[in-house]
């Protein structure tokens, strides 16, 4: 198993956990399986001795809280008590709200303690147990633990401390600790960790040893497959605009391109702009830089010296990618061989350090990348791997016939071996940066029509703009804009233009404002 597969960070399996609801795995069925996973393993260090063992649950107002409240109707011939951290009308999501009305209408015995003079009042039935449920607070714990939690915490690890030695199940982390860093300032420490799906990425951290206990992960039926699905989750984690953002905070997007044809950087811009990106530019050639500006008041462009980009031109978009944060190069520029080179030393320009490069810029992109610090995405179709490579065989092309399977372990080489995150374009986007792999399946055979592959640059670029993690930003971007696509062919059938998919990405953003 490879290092990046032992574990998920706390924003990943947020996305995971949105991806699931997403595809139909909800997350009342995620919270059962926790629920059980849980008592499953609590069941097996104390079997046979059911009835004389006191297990408190001590949880919190989000899904951690309900995990235990699902794990507590599991624990089947136990004593088992629950003590609610705050009040359970404020209990955070409704499938906590579910299991807790479940345990309230079944008559378990449940205490509501909102503040942490009460809860020290109840240090006696805490410390009295043999077993505690420590569910306070989950993976989206950060910063200073407050009261009463703070309280419970104390209270949970002097239980433990003390003759009777209270074992301790934390689920999924103990409270308190960061489920990246496995740093803590106040923490339950835990005899057993029961963590779903993957370790967080924390708890393999030394630092986390002396909280973490044993640790379980337990199988809560997220299919193996779900994971590299791209889904709405995946967007989450790149669309993060601050209500207190200004101008240009949400991403500089310079886009190079333009000459034989002026449609498609006009596209690529328009599609960043809806995107979120607060500030578009284009670098065209004069022949088409006046046309571009007549398409959209939107649009800010900047005239190159001649009909085509040329290498004089470098030096003007050399100094345009000091003011981006991202340059989209290659839609609608030709392949005129002085072009090529201008466009190579443009990628390569050291002041560019984010590139997304798409058609005719291919021809300028020389692989494998030399420059350590360059994150480059490229957005190939299956046909278009040879611009990169100059090749005839079998490794500068992965052919439309190929099953999925061989076309992920295709892109994948690619990637690795040439130091780039590749999002091939196909019925079924392939996105792999070597190591990780998504695969979007939203999409259809209408956006086949021309243009729509200038759209997803576009988005890229808006993505790329305000991550540095260009897997993730390819990811989101192939998400969007095939959900996009599916929009319009419900209006437009095979009809649908490249301008309607552009036209329906605010739509698909509004969810994630």
């Amino acid at each position: 198993m490879k290092e990046k597969e032992k574990y998920i960070s706390s924003e990943e399996m947020a996305a995971l956990d949105e991806n699931c609801k997403f595809f139909g795995l909800s997350p009342l069925q995620l919270m059962e399986n926790a629920g059980a996973g849980v008592a499953n393993e609590i069941k097996k260090r104390f079997e046979g001795k059911e009835e004389k063992v006191k297990i408190t649950i001590i949880a919190g107002k989000g899904n951690n809280g309900g995990d235990a409240f699902a794990a507590a109707r599991h624990l089947h011939g136990f004593d088992v008590k629950i003590v609610l951290i705050g009040s359970s009308k404020d209990l955070r999501t409704e499938e906590t709200s579910r299991n807790w009305r479940i345990l309230k209408a079944s008559e378990y015995k449940i205490e509501e303690i909102t503040d942490s003079s009460e809860l020290k009042t109840r240090k006696n039935l805490i410390t009295s147990s043999e077993v505690i449920i420590d569910a306070i607070f989950g993976t989206g714990v950060r910063g200073k633990i407050r009261e009463p939690e703070a309280t419970a915490i104390d209270l949970i690890n002097d239980a433990k401390a003390n003759s009777n030695s209270a074992f301790i199940v934390a689920v999924d982390i103990p409270s308190g600790l960061d489920p990246d860093t496995g740093e803590a300032e106040k923490a339950v420490r835990a005899n057993l960790t029961v963590t779903f799906h993957k370790a967080k990425k924390g708890l393999l951290k030394r630092d986390a040893e002396d909280y973490i206990g044993e640790l379980v992960v337990a199988d809560i039926g997220i299919p193996e497959g779900m994971e590299r699905l791209a889904g709405p989750g995946d967007v989450r984690m790149v669309v993060k605009r601050k209500p207190s953002s200004h101008k240009g905070d949400n991403g500089r997007v310079l886009i190079v391109g333009g000459g034989p044809f002026f449609g498609a950087p006009a596209l690529a811009a328009l599609a960043s702009l809806h995107a979120g990106a607060d500030w578009v530019t284009i670098a065209a050639p004069k022949s088409v830089s006046s046309i571009i500006s007549s398409l959209s008041p939107n649009l800010i462009v900047q005239p190159l010296s001649s009909e085509i980009l040329v290498e004089k031109d470098v030096p003007t978009v050399s100094n345009l990618i000091k003011k981006h944060d991202v340059v989209v190069i290659g839609m609608g520029l030709g392949a005129e061989e002085e072009t090529k080179r201008a466009a190579r030393l443009i990628i390569e320009d050291e002041a560019n350090k984010k590139v997304v490069v798409d058609a005719d810029g291919f021809y300028g992109l020389h692989l494998p990348l030399e420059v350590e610090d360059k994150l480059v995405i490229v957005t190939p179709h299956a046909g278009e791997f040879s611009k990169m490579l100059r090749g005839e065989g079998r490794s500068a092309k992965v052919h439309p016939e190929d099953l999925i399977e061989e076309r992920i372990k295709f892109v994948k080489e690619f990637s690795l071996a040439n130091k780039v995150v590749t999002l091939m374009k196909g019925p079924t986007d392939i996105v792999s940066d070597g190591v990780r792999v998504k695969i979007n399946k939203k999409g259809n055979a209408g956006m086949t029509v021309g243009g729509t592959g200038d759209v997803l640059a576009g988005v890229t670029g808006a993505f790329f703009a305000i991550v540095d993690d260009p897997f993730k930003a390819a990811t989101a971007a192939a998400f969007v804009n095939g959900t996009a696509g599916d929009i319009a062919f419900e209006n437009k059938g095979y009809g649908l233009l490249a301008t309607d998919v552009m036209e329906n990405i605010p739509r698909v953003m509004k969810d994630f404002e």
